[in-house]
């Protein structure tokens, strides 16, 4: 681990422990709960939760991982803190003023529909008496294909280890953006991110295509660690009473795309997702956590309840149901600087403690529409 990694970790852990001991941490609870409208409404998100995180850790995304046992415990140290694991569709009527709560409410989510969420994360759920929501890319659902953003960090991690030198001039242009920082050492993870942030679904196949060929590896090789569960995962799921979402057909971020193809993922994505499992799908989630009053007026539109996004912010009651708030979890979030489970560490951030001190940076979600002229960005 970089020392200044290590650092920050010491850091962070060291004061969620002063915070947990000193009973600050309880103090800061109500804080939250007034700046909430008279109750907290935590909203969390998972990607995948693996089995072994430090063996997938060498072949995934680490932002994308946690591990079963923290997991676990995550859902532990958030029912310890006072909070009701609460549904979905609970917390918007709690929102929207329709029920009251008489505790704050934890909310469960996942992004994608990775297939170890149904092996590892379903199981814990079921023998915890959870609820959750699983946001569903309904095009990848019961194929073998995998996301963009796996195959792409698979290409660029070979690259730099290879430390290739491209043929820029037969790939797209926007390719630099993402392997110029790589083959300087650049965290792959991190510059994935800023990649995909700016570059259309389109063009981010035919990255993958080009890189592919000139590394010599097939791009669509299989990676068990990234498969996506089939229809009767999903289904079983749901017969359990896990709430399905939407996640668009093609894991596409719209804000990049014409607001003629947006609505078209959107449409498309509920009407699989129900088609396939029976079961009527109101809520929606932002690919990236981005969004656009453009986008919202689709999503009313077409009949969703909410759409959330991973602005790590407050939810109030009577916020705006399609623009919920949410903290994007990993392993990271509850490893103490040796690497070990820290309890104060996860109580403090499924409490949200880190957030009402200000210490935790929200990153904007709220962006320009393509193919809009004008929007007006706040």
């Amino acid at each position: 681990m970089r020392a200044d990694r290590w650092a920050k970790r010491a850091a962070k852990a060291a004061v969620a422990g002063v915070l947990h001991r000193s009973g600050l941490r309880q103090a800061l609870r109500t804080v939250r709960r007034v700046q909430s409208g008279g109750r907290r409404i935590v909203m969390v998100g998972y990607h995948r939760v693996v089995e072994d995180f430090t063996g997938e850790l060498q072949r995934s995304i680490p932002g994308t991982l946690v591990s079963r046992e923290t997991f676990r415990r995550q859902l532990e140290e958030a029912h310890q803190a006072g909070f009701e694991l609460a549904s979905l569709p609970d917390a918007l009527d709690v929102m929207a003023g329709r029920r009251r709560a008489t505790r704050d409410l934890f909310v469960v989510t996942f992004d994608d529909g990775y297939r170890d969420v149904y092996d590892n994360a379903f199981p814990v759920l079921k023998a915890l008496g959870v609820p959750a929501v699983v946001y569903l890319a309904s095009g990848y659902v019961g194929t073998e294909r995998h996301f963009a953003h796996d195959r792409l960090f698979r290409l660029a991690r070979i690259a730099q280890d290879r430390c290739f030198r491209p043929l820029y001039e037969v790939l797209p242009g926007e390719t630099s953006l993402l392997l110029e920082p790589v083959l300087r050492g650049a965290p792959v993870s991190a510059t994935l991110d800023e990649f995909i942030s700016r570059v259309p679904g389109g063009v981010l196949e035919q990255v993958i295509s080009g890189l592919g060929q000139q590394l010599g590896v097939s791009p669509d090789e299989s990676m068990p660690g990234c498969a996506v569960m089939g229809w009767d995962e999903v289904r079983a799921m749901a017969a359990a009473g896990i709430t399905l979402g939407a996640h668009t057909v093609n894991h596409t971020v719209l804000t990049l795309e014409s607001p003629e193809r947006a609505g078209e993922e959107l449409a498309q994505s509920r009407a699989q997702v129900e088609r396939e499992t029976g079961v009527p799908v109101l809520d929606f989630a932002f690919c990236n956590g981005w969004y656009s009053d453009a986008l919202v007026a689709l999503l009313v539109r077409h009949g969703y309840r909410s759409a959330i996004t991973t602005e790590d912010r407050v939810n109030r009651v009577g916020g705006d149901p399609y623009t919920l708030k949410r903290k994007v979890l990993w392993e990271d979030f509850s490893r103490g600087p040796g690497g070990t489970y820290s309890a104060s560490l996860t109580g403090c951030t499924v409490d949200d403690t880190f957030g009402t001190l200000g210490l935790a940076r929200a990153v904007e979600g709220r962006r320009p529409q393509r193919g809009m002229r004008r929007e007006t960005v706040g």
